[in-house]
């Protein structure tokens, strides 16, 4: 498949980041995790635009990878503000998508 491996971590993250966010809304102090769950969302959803266009012929996407890089970069940073796995298994995966989206613009 063609942009494989970028299709793979974006569809990672994707997952990680909206388990992160319902993750984060059974957290005792919901409200400390709010910016968490809102750049969750905003990831999440990012990922999946380009994941979905990039299974497509289409070619003009690398302005939607470096945003979506710096969603991931954004995203990576604010859950490692938070001690629960689910924010460190999140920033694990954006950082790892981080990571395939440079690849892809090299």
């Amino acid at each position: 498949m063609r942009n494989e491996k970028l299709i793979n971590a974006l569809g990672n993250c994707i997952n990680h980041c909206n388990y992160c966010a319902d993750a984060c809304l059974d957290e005792d102090n919901v409200k400390m995790m709010k910016d968490c769950i809102r750049i969750d969302r905003v990831c999440a959803e990012a990922c999946a635009a380009l994941n979905q266009i990039l299974a497509t012929s289409y070619s003009d996407v690398n302005a939607l990878v470096e945003y979506c890089k710096k969603v991931c970069q954004d995203c990576a940073d604010e859950c490692d503000k938070h001690d629960h796995q689910h924010c460190k298994d999140c920033a694990q995966a954006c950082r790892e998508c981080v990571e395939a989206c440079e690849a892809y613009l090299a």
